[in-house]
């Protein structure tokens, strides 16, 4: 057992409501008021890092994050999106894939930046089952 992985948040919690996953990863809807859309891919198994991974899995792995980041897109015309692998609070391979918009409350630092607008914007409503047929969709062509 690699040291870390029994107090690893990600090896014991989804991360957030699972919308779609196979026996390598899982694509979670952040919880984020703020941020409809934010989804993580988790890697399945307790790894650190990306290079950590064998090659084939990598190029798996960024299939999906494309995948995930091409439905983002389309269910919620963001101005742009942002893609991030930190790890720094929970070492275990994972992606954010995060819609933004001028108008989002930290705009144009990051999420975890400093908050420029309280308030929530309105954008349009996007289930969770909706969101997950259009990524069973999507990721079906990877498989």
């Amino acid at each position: 057992m690699e040291s870390g992985k029994q107090s690893c948040e990600l090896c014991s919690n989804p991360g957030g409501a699972i919308l779609w996953q196979s026996p390598a990863c899982r694509v979670v809807r952040v919880d984020d008021p703020h941020y409809p859309g934010f989804c993580r891919v988790i890697w399945t198994e307790h790894v650190r890092e990306m290079t950590d991974l064998a090659p084939e899995a990598r190029e798996y792995l960024m299939r999906v994050v494309f995948a995930v980041e091409s439905v983002v897109r389309t269910l919620f015309s963001p101005q742009k999106i942002n893609l991030a692998s930190f790890g720094n609070m929970v070492p275990h391979v994972h992606w954010h894939i995060i819609p933004r918009w001028s108008d989002d409350r930290h705009f144009p630092e990051p999420v975890w930046g400093k908050v420029h607008r309280e308030g929530l914007v309105n954008r349009p409503p996007v289930s969770n089952d909706e969101m997950a047929q259009a990524l069973s969709r999507a990721l079906g062509k990877i498989e």
